[in-house]
């Protein structure tokens, strides 16, 4: 009786991931290592590690830690335009609740973004903070200007508009970053941490 043939065993190898896939999970990898440690003290090794690359690697598809740090800060404001333009998509003025428009659509999405990406929140502050550097500084303009380009075209909003939208953007910003949902004075966590909380001496000693 003649013994059956076995089947093949399928080649087992490693599938060698395309170079593209890869950059795009450094530049992933960056806004959340950028996001904790900032430009300055983030090590490039520590975002290869988080993908599974040796450092080496990294620097074959971004020339420097600047160049990937430009890439992940690209990828924040390019979030927070999406964001943006999906609110005005799915904003309906018929239905929409009395003294709103597509800005407080806008609004109200990046307060829910806020909240569902604080790395990119960090990150963004980060960008800010590392505007020592010429080259960073001006990425973040750019970007800046585009965004607020953007968001006047997606709304038709004059000047004045924009400017309060995004001055309260940046009040978003910070009271995200604290933890709080009111940066007014004298809210509630204000006024606690206001009485419960004991002076710098500097302050007692006058």
């Amino acid at each position: 009786m003649a013994t059956p043939a076995s089947t093949p065993q399928p080649h087992l190898s490693r599938q060698r991931v395309p170079a593209a896939e890869r950059r795009d999970a450094l530049i992933e990898a960056a806004v959340h290592e950028f996001a904790q440690g900032g430009f300055h003290g983030t090590p490039v090794d520590r975002i290869a590690r988080r993908v599974g690359v040796a450092q080496p690697y990294v620097f074959s598809l971004f020339t420097s830690k600047r160049e990937l740090f430009l890439a992940a800060i690209e990828r924040g404001f390019e979030l927070v335009a999406e964001t943006f333009s999906e609110a005005a998509a799915a904003f309906d003025p018929v239905g929409a609740p009395p003294d709103t428009d597509v800005l407080t659509a806008m609004g109200a999405a990046y307060i829910r973004l806020l909240s569902a990406e604080r790395d990119y929140l960090l990150l963004q502050l980060q960008s800010y903070a590392a505007c020592d550097d010429e080259v960073i500084r001006e990425q973040v303009r750019s970007s800046y200007a585009r965004l607020v380009a953007h968001v006047g075209r997606l709304s038709g909003a004059p000047p004045e508009r924009l400017d309060e939208f995004f001055r309260h953007g940046m009040w978003l910003n910070v009271a995200a970053a604290m933890g709080v949902e009111d940066l007014s004075s004298g809210c509630e966590w204000m006024r606690a941490e206001a009485t419960d909380r004991p002076q710098p001496a500097s302050q007692t000693a006058r």
